[in-house]
């Protein structure tokens, strides 16, 4: 790092202190502190106060984000060969059930979602131990197995996400890029908390959202004033 580019940092470092923030303020800040030669993703984090043990409170679900990731999403379609040609037009990056024997030996390509009709499950078997770990094993609740797959890769090619709580009741999601406009990370960020809060569960009581943070790809993170995160 450069003497310059240590120097600009410093100075902007020092405008962060530990207040919490607006959605326009964090993303002001978020981008004068960009440092990285890319285009950084836009990172959330969400804390809720559910209880992970108990089976009802895990908090998984889907948003169509208005504005896209601004990046490729890579999908394995797993479908008949009939479905071939249409999934690969839809936008599938990787088509065809002799990838199940493929992912079997070892196949490394990078893969974030797993389309599958539900007739394709039962084979998945052989696979599960390598598919869930990775978080791919395709789920009739976030909409990853598909009576229409078709529908399904286009939806997220177009910015349809998933999400889900992770052992510590944590939602980690992207919701966009430092070179959108701010007008669209907020619009993103509302759309995804709105599905967040509307997916908390008629059985829970208490503190549903402890705290959420925003950030970008390795870069400091700032915490969302709770009370008007849905106006700024």
């Amino acid at each position: 790092m450069s003497k310059k580019l240590t120097n600009n940092r410093k100075k902007i470092v020092k405008k962060i202190n530990k207040k919490k923030y607006s959605l326009k303020e964090a993303f002001l800040l978020i981008k004068e502190i960009q440092f990285v030669k890319f285009d950084a993703s836009v990172d959330i984090a969400i804390n809720l106060g559910i209880n992970t043990r108990i089976i009802n409170q895990i908090i998984q679900g889907t948003v169509q984000l208005p504005h896209s990731l601004g990046k490729n999403i890579s999908i394995l379609a797993l479908v008949n060969k009939n479905q071939e040609l249409e999934a690969k037009k839809a936008g599938a990056d990787y088509v065809g059930l002799d990838y199940i024997e493929k992912i079997k030996s070892g196949w490394k390509k990078k893969i974030d979602i797993i389309i599958a009709i539900p007739s394709v499950m039962n084979k998945l078997g052989t696979i599960g131990k390598i598919l869930g770990p990775k978080g791919l094993m395709p789920n009739p609740k976030l909409d990853t197995v598909s009576i229409n797959p078709i529908k399904s890769i286009k939806e997220i090619k177009n910015g349809k996400i998933f999400f889900k709580t992770d052992r510590y009741g944590i939602i980690h999601s992207s919701i966009g890029k430092v070179s959108f406009s701010d007008q669209k990370l907020i619009e993103n960020t509302k759309l995804f908390l709105k599905k967040v809060i509307d997916n908390k569960p008629s059985s829970f009581k208490g503190n549903y959202i402890k705290s959420i943070y925003l950030s970008s790809t390795m870069n400091y993170s700032f915490c969302i004033d709770l009370k008007i995160f849905m106006k700024k």
